[in-house]
């Protein structure tokens, strides 16, 4: 009997689609499928292969497909069809930048010291082969853009498995894809067992996995590709423990919406989430009020209406581990802020999880007060994660605190610090993390560092 997978709509609990996973034997037909595809792909001038994809973003089946995603994705990740939009102009700002440093990033190295009198040496750009990428379920159509459009314009092809939560997101990129003039077999979209997804990962013909995940997941991959045959390249984003600190100069007004967005936003189900904030003593007590009074605002509720700003989490036991860990925090001796009869939706047995703000926390909870940039720093860093991290303070107006920003900055172990700002990843800018977090890059003229080999002539 054939095995399927079926994805789940969070909101109702009701079936939304299923999949059929390929049998091994099948899966050896698209993988060999790739490798003849590539052989072909990689003759395809650089000019054309970045003209693809420029049509792709101005095709009218892109064109139809932004008005499907919001709805599309609700119904799959239960994220609110009012912010949906977001995704797709993420996803077109990426690629537009992305396409527009290709030719130069892919173009030969030309060596002309003048040490070596009658040779010309060059350093030749060449595609790896086939890359699988294995994308989640958060950010379905940002994090396969940031790794499958690179790979592809590199001359590469590229095995695309969605998660089993969104696997409709994949099925329409690679349709538009297709539209656009991509030739068949490019790119081609793999609904996978975790035992296919290994099998995928460990194959000689597969040279370069790209993972966007958990730590374990992260794992799991980094262990397959080493137990497979051959060297291959891998690339894993998994995820942060995002900190923020508040500066005593920071102006709450704007500093407080911006941070519950960047902590609730998607349902708090983001990569670079806000998970930890420290504030200063001196505006502790005004900071933890207004947040409370801005989170208060939040309109819990079916994602399917247009007025709902905070939908439900992904899963059941997504839920239930949310409510765990706040329960455990109360138990630690936090306190809960936020009455969670204002939520009337968010019951036991749901996918629907209050907001909540938590106070007198250790540093294994929420919100916590600090007296310094030291101690902020010490416990910024004191995370096995290091995505983001976000400083908030009057820089524009204060060069002290300028000052103190790059301070931190050099200090701080995570790849990306933001200034007044979070949650937000900008395609000029690479894309990367230290420790837990994962290794490799996406975006930004490093991104084609990885999807190609070289070789000196």
């Amino acid at each position: 009997m054939p095995e399927i997978q079926t994805t789940i709509t969070p909101h109702n609990q009701q079936p939304y689609v299923q999949r059929t996973y390929p049998t091994r034997e099948e899966l050896d037909v698209i993988i060999n499928n790739a490798v003849e595809a590539q052989k072909k792909w990689v003759q395809v001038p650089l000019a054309e292969r970045i003209a693809i994809g420029r049509k792709f973003i101005v095709h009218e089946e892109f064109k139809a497909m932004k008005d499907e995603i919001p709805l599309d994705l609700t119904l799959q990740m239960g994220r609110p069809v009012s912010q949906g939009a977001g995704e797709v102009r993420g996803l077109v700002e990426r690629a537009e930048y992305m396409l527009s440093i290709a030719e130069s990033q892919l173009a030969d190295v030309q060596l002309t010291d003048p040490d070596k009198p009658g040779f010309r040496r060059f350093i030749k750009r060449v595609p790896l082969g086939v890359v699988f990428v294995i994308a989640p379920w958060n950010y379905p159509y940002l994090t396969s853009i940031n790794s499958v459009l690179p790979a592809m314009i590199a001359g590469n092809t590229v095995l695309l498995k969605p998660s089993p939560q969104t696997p409709v997101t994949a099925e329409q990129f690679a349709s538009a894809l297709i539209k656009a003039g991509l030739p068949k077999d490019v790119v081609q979209v793999t609904h996978l067992s975790l035992e296919l997804a290994r099998y995928v990962v460990r194959s000689p013909r597969v040279e370069f996995v790209s993972f966007t995940g958990s730590v374990k997941g992260g794992r799991e991959v980094g262990r397959a590709a080493a137990e497979g045959d051959g060297f291959k390249g891998v690339a894993l984003e998994l995820g942060g423990k995002d900190p923020a600190y508040v500066r005593e100069d920071a102006d709450l007004e704007y500093t407080v919406p911006e941070l519950v967005d960047g902590a609730f936003f998607n349902s708090g189900q983001s990569c670079c989430a806000i998970e930890r904030i420290y504030v200063h003593e001196s505006l502790y007590d005004a900071f933890v009020k207004r947040f409370v009074e801005v989170t208060k605002t939040y309109n819990l509720g079916d994602p399917t209406d247009p007025s709902t700003n905070l939908g439900p989490v992904v899963s059941l036991a997504s839920a239930e581990r949310i409510r765990k860990q706040t329960e455990d925090a109360v138990a630690a001796g936090a306190k809960k802020l936020v009455p969670e009869e204002l939520f009337p939706i968010a019951q036991p047995g749901t996918t629907y999880v209050a907001p909540q703000v938590l106070v007198d926390v250790n540093h294994s909870m929420d919100v916590m007060k600090v007296s310094s940039d030291e101690e902020a720093l010490a416990l910024m860093n004191d995370s096995p994660y290091g995505l983001t991290a976000s400083i908030w303070t009057n820089a524009e107006k204060n060069p002290a605190s300028e000052e103190a920003f790059l301070r931190l900055t050099d200090r701080l172990e995570t790849g990306t610090v933001f200034l007044n700002r979070c949650d937000y990843l900008d395609p000029a800018l690479v894309w990367t993390g230290v420790k837990d977090s994962g290794r490799g890059m996406s975006l930004s003229k490093f991104a084609y560092e990885g999807e190609v080999g070289a070789y000196e002539d």
